[in-house]
């Protein structure tokens, strides 16, 4: 099974037990998560949340608690075992990122990430972290950045066919 196959089976089982789906990101891949979440709710009706369109929450958890764990304070309040949670990180290592996820797995969160080969990175430490890692195959943070968006569409459509939606 490709990674792709992997992520569309996570989208699926998540959206059959009825659990959310929450976006992260960072940097460019910060525009991706408000994106997503629109499309999926929208379209697949599965319950989304990008953790980077709050700006009130983003920037009280990033002031009390560090710009590392924006992510781990908003995902503390709305997160629950079973959930989805899909990192959007260009190199794969942005520590909010890592720190969401690692805090995602830690409360039984199912993780994904889409990032790239940035600096050579081959997907950076967050593809170790995640039950599954879309790695896109250049070194271009503009690529990734389009592929990660394209990859959003991909599962969207796949999910809306398997559902006739």
């Amino acid at each position: 099974m490709t990674s792709l196959e992997a992520f569309w089976k996570l989208v699926e089982l998540t959206r059959q037990e009825g659990g959310s789906v929450h976006f992260i990101g960072n940097g460019g891949s910060a525009a991706t998560p408000s994106h997503s979440a629109g499309d999926w709710s929208k379209e697949l009706k599965l319950r989304t949340l990008a953790h980077t369109d709050n700006t009130s929450s983003f920037t009280a958890w990033s002031n009390d608690t560090g710009y590392s764990n924006v992510f781990v304070g908003q995902l503390s309040t709305f997160v629950r075992s079973g959930d989805l949670v899909v990192a959007y990180t260009g190199s794969g290592n942005s520590k909010n990122v890592i720190n969401g996820i690692n805090f995602a797995r830690e409360n039984g969160c199912r993780t994904a990430a889409i990032t790239g080969d940035y600096n050579s990175q081959s997907g950076g430490t967050i593809a170790g972290l995640v039950d599954v890692a879309i790695v896109a195959p250049t070194k271009s943070m503009e690529r990734i950045e389009d592929i990660q968006l394209i990859i959003n569409h991909i599962i969207k459509e796949a999910v809306k066919s398997n559902h006739g939606l």
